[in-house]
């Protein structure tokens, strides 16, 4: 999953662990691109590996591409533009660092 997110060239990659937590996934990636455009392409992209990896794949948001959630069962994958993603902010919510920002 890293390894298509960071050819998507995904920003600001966090794996948030949910065991325990919560029964509704054990992992939840959270990940920014800058813009519908690329948040959509990254989508795609994640999709098409996890569905010839033979994992179940469920999708919400893709018209807009402002936030796109993908459901692969036991991993819960959030792509954000970098405003919604602030907005919602949440690795705030599972009480977990948000990575530092690169540079441009």
């Amino acid at each position: 999953m890293y390894t298509s997110l960071d050819d998507g060239k995904a920003e600001d990659i966090s794996v948030v662990d949910l065991r325990g937590k919560t029964s509704m996934a054990d992992h939840m990636v959270i990940a920014t691109g800058n813009s519908s455009r690329q948040v959509g392409a990254m989508a795609d992209h994640l999709m098409e590996k996890l569905k010839h990896a033979g994992q179940p794949v469920a999708v919400e948001g893709m018209p807009q591409c402002d936030w796109v959630l993908i459901d692969a069962g036991d991993i819960i994958i959030h792509l954000f533009r970098p405003e919604v993603r602030a907005f919602y902010n949440l690795e705030k919510m599972w009480g977990v660092a948000r990575p530092e920002a690169r540079p441009l």
